[in-house]
Order: C-alpha cells, then sequence, then structure tokens
C-alpha cells in the first residue's frame, strides 16, 4: 500500500501557496506581454512591406520551432546578466513566457483579422476612416471575439509551460515540488500535489473561459 504522507504536504503547503501565487502571476505577465508583442507581430506579418513582414515571419518561425527550455536557458544566461548584471530568474521567466506566447498570439491575431469580411473594411473606408481607424473601430472588435477561444487555450498553455521556469530556479509552483522531492527524496506527494495545483488552476480557467464565450455568442 501507498504510504503517502500528508505531514510533509502540509510542512510544504505555504511554499506551495507562494509558488502558486508567482505561477500566477508569471502566466498573467506572459500573457500580457505577450498580447502586446502578438498583436504588434501579427500586424507586421500581414504587411506588403517586407521590412515589416519579414522579421515578423522570422520571429513567428524562431519561436515556435524551437523549445520553450532551450529558450529560456538562452534568455536566463545570455539575455538577462547583461542588462541586470546577473542572472534573475522571475525577469528570465517574465521574458520568456512573454516572447515566447508573443509568436503564438501574433498567429492568432493574424488568423483573427483574416477572418473578417473584407468588405468591412471597404465599408469603413467608404466612411471616411483611414486604414487605422478601421482596424481599431471596425475589425478588431469583431475579431477579438472569434480569438477569445484560441487565447484562452494560449494562456492554459502558459500557465503550464510557467513550470518550465523551474530550471533557471524560478520560487514558482514546480520549483518548490522538487525542491520538496530533493530533501525527502518522495516522489508520489510533491509532484501529486504539483499536478493537483495545476489541474485546478487549469480547470478553473476553462470554467471561467466558457462562460465569456457562452456570454459573447449572446450578445
Amino acid at each position: 500500500m501507498l504510504d503517502f504522507r500528508w505531514d510533509l504536504l502540509a510542512e510544504y503547503g505555504p511554499f506551495f501557496v507562494k509558488g502558486t501565487v508567482l505561477t500566477i502571476g508569471l502566466s498573467i505577465a506572459g500573457i500580457l506581454i505577450g498580447t502586446v508583442f502578438g498583436l504588434l507581430i501579427g500586424l507586421g506579418k500581414m504587411m506588403k512591406n517586407k521590412y515589416f513582414s519579414l522579421p515578423a515571419k522570422w520571429y513567428i518561425a524562431f519561436f515556435r520551432g524551437t523549445p520553450f527550455m532551450v529558450q529560456i536557458l538562452l534568455i536566463h544566461f545570455a539575455v538577462i546578466p547583461p542588462i541586470f548584471g546577473g542572472t534573475n530568474s522571475i525577469a528570465a521567466a517574465i521574458v520568456a513566457l512573454s516572447l515566447n506566447s508573443a509568436a503564438y498570439i501574433a498567429e492568432i491575431f493574424r488568423a483573427g483579422i483574416q477572418s473578417i469580411d473584407r468588405g468591412q473594411m471597404e465599408a469603413s473606408r467608404s466612411l471616411g476612416m483611414n486604414h487605422m481607424q478601421s482596424m481599431v473601430y471596425v475589425i478588431l472588435p469583431q475579431a477579438v471575439k472569434r480569438m477569445i477561444p484560441p487565447l484562452g487555450n494560449q494562456f492554459i498553455v502558459l500557465i503550464k509551460d510557467s513550470s518550465l521556469a523551474a530550471l533557471v530556479a524560478a520560487p514558482e509552483l514546480m520549483y518548490w515540488g522538487q525542491v520538496m522531492q530533493g530533501q525527502y527524496y518522495r516522489v508520489w506527494e510533491p509532484y501529486l500535489a504539483v499536478a493537483a495545483i495545476y489541474l485546478v488552476l487549469t480547470l478553473s480557467l476553462s470554467f471561467l473561459l466558457s462562460r465569456l464565450e457562452s456570454r459573447l455568442s449572446t450578445e
């Protein structure tokens, strides 16, 4: 019979709470910054000017075509030290999550914008709006509704990917699971607890997103 040590979970409970809070914070920062950069990159990719479209395409190809683990290690050891004068695990995690998510969000924005009928742009231009006004006031509001599901899925992926921040010793949820496992040489207690917390986070977010989609569909 499995000898499950509940007392160890009680001991590490406060650390798991702190790790969960940081995991949520890293994920929110990553999705917010990634959304801003993703919108700019997605718009850049759709431009006819190759000086804007090519860098956007290369950016997306790099961050979607290489493992996130490699990206966070490169950022932690090669990008962050010159800026901070040394390594900074939390900064590295935020930067890596933001840059990685931006590549995927850029494609979400591109697909969402291109899904809107071209007649919408032509109609807004005929009313006297310029291209930027048409995009901001006509195209994007319609596209955002269609982008909610894939953006929500990307947020869920980001929460799970944040566990790789443990590689650079960012004290998020997975980090404390590894610390507990290393201290007591136990596997079931730390990793089942970590898995359960991640499951609660992702299921809660999925529920909220489904409610949001239902509300938007009725408007």
